[in-house]
């Protein structure tokens, strides 16, 4: 079975969660997180040039420069103001026993409507995609309209293959291909770190393997 649709309706792996809105808006502390971020400049290296072509990739998938910088933005709030990454992945997802977060990446997933900016969560025992942005409104709320975030899960042991590809008619366009043992399909791109994004997800997949042989 091969399904490459990422609509919520019928794909196991994909949630909408709504927002906590007892959270201050994140965009009430941009201002503040801002005067706590400094811009690093480093010298002119290969790794350097690579990711000047993974940022431009990753604004130019974007719809604007604008919305790309906010939603970094955004993002980068929710880190400082709940005190790492780890609490972020903790407070979208939960944790399970035993699970470590290994490392998370802005990226991208295709979706039948479009790419959605998000943060690609990696840990020891799953893959965990939310979207920067609340992407649903319901009016017939109360109180408030309900705001959720486009989510999508993928424990280790439902990973079935992961596989790297480019536009060839634009190599730079590099994107990272799951596919889960019952054949959905999720395309991730425009990443920042994408050689690291993918090394991860490698040395994830395989370190399961690997227990897997010897449990």
């Amino acid at each position: 079975m091969s399904n490459n649709d990422n609509g919520s309706n019928n794909n196991p792996y994909v949630h909408m969660s709504p927002i906590q809105t007892s959270r201050p808006n994140p965009m009430d502390t941009v201002c503040g997180a801002l005067n706590h971020c400094s811009r690093k400049v480093g010298d002119a290296t290969k790794r350097a040039e690579i990711l000047a072509d993974n940022l431009w990739n990753h604004i130019r998938i974007g719809s604007s420069l604008g919305d790309v910088a906010v939603a970094r933005i955004i993002q980068g709030t929710k880190v400082l103001t709940l005190g790492g990454s780890d609490a972020l992945f903790q407070q979208s997802f939960g944790v399970f026993p035993g699970e470590k977060l290994i490392k998370s990446f802005a990226c991208y997933l295709s979706t039948s409507t479009g790419p959605v900016i998000g943060t690609l969560h990696i840990s020891n025992l799953r893959l965990a995609f939310c979207s920067d942005y609340p992407l649903c409104h319901y009016p017939f709320s109360l109180q408030q309209n309900q705001t959720l975030h486009y989510k999508v899960v993928v424990q280790v042991d439902q990973l079935s293959t992961v596989s790297p590809s480019s536009n060839r008619f634009n190599p730079a366009e590099k994107y990272i291909e799951l596919v889960t043992v019952d054949g959905y399909e999720f395309y991730l791109m425009g990443f920042i770190a994408y050689d690291k994004a993918l090394k991860t997800i490698r040395e994830v997949l395989q370190q399961y393997h690997n227990h897997s042989r010897e449990a």
